[in-house]
């Protein structure tokens, strides 16, 4: 693994795992249900896409470090917090939750790509929609089971074209792999997968739906 693919997982992880145990504290989670949160958020999509294309068992597991990454980073949040928020009630505080889809961006943006890579990794690079699919779904997963496991409505259902921006980087990445080469395809994906989070975020945009009226 190169420089960069690892210095973008550790990033990646850590934002994941930050996102995850901020919900966690959040839902007035206890440690260990923090831990828990922050560390399924860090792997949860890495481990989804892995079983997808048959690498079993999946790096996570493997590889710990990525785990052991989320598990320090997610104690690291809880006791942050838990020493100087002084009270959970500013955990609700719109700075606070500013953090949260701010990690989250940064989480989705590299493993989007991320997930593009294992495509190419396994031969199936030529594979357009599967390349896509993996890079979303190792994207989304994490986030997706993060919200799942804390009771709330998933992002990437109703939040901030969430899934979408996922789509776009992986597909860009896709189509510049072999014409810039992976490095700059990889860089130039997630911070297009950032850039549309934050105008997103910034602007409110979601894509539309039918409200119920009743």
């Amino acid at each position: 693994m190169s420089n960069l693919m690892f210095f973008l997982n550790v990033i990646g992880t850590a934002a994941f795992s930050i996102s995850g145990a901020l919900t966690a504290i959040r839902k007035e989670l206890d440690f260990l249900g923090v831990i828990i949160l922050g560390t399924i958020t860090a792997v949860g999509g890495g481990i989804m896409r892995d079983i997808l294309v048959g690498k079993l068992p999946p790096d996570a597991f493997v590889d710990p470090i990525y785990a052991a990454i989320g598990c320090l980073t997610a104690m690291g949040v809880f006791f942050y917090v838990y020493f100087h928020l002084r009270g959970y009630r500013k955990i609700w505080g719109i700075g606070f939750q500013k953090i949260v889809l701010y990690a989250d961006t940064i989480g989705l943006a590299v493993f989007s790509v991320l997930g593009v890579q294992v495509g190419f990794d396994v031969g199936e690079g030529s594979n357009c929609f599967l390349t896509v699919f993996l890079g979303t779904i190792t994207g989304v997963g994490g986030g997706l089971l993060r919200d799942i496991l804390a009771g709330d409505k998933p992002y990437i259902l109703c939040k901030h074209v969430y899934a979408c921006a996922s789509m776009a980087g992986a597909l860009t990445c896709t189509l510049l792999w072999n014409i810039i080469g992976k490095e700059t395809s990889i860089i130039i994906s997630v911070v297009i997968v950032i850039l549309i989070r934050l105008l997103a975020i910034h602007y409110k945009w979601n894509l539309p739906r039918i409200k119920n009226e009743y």
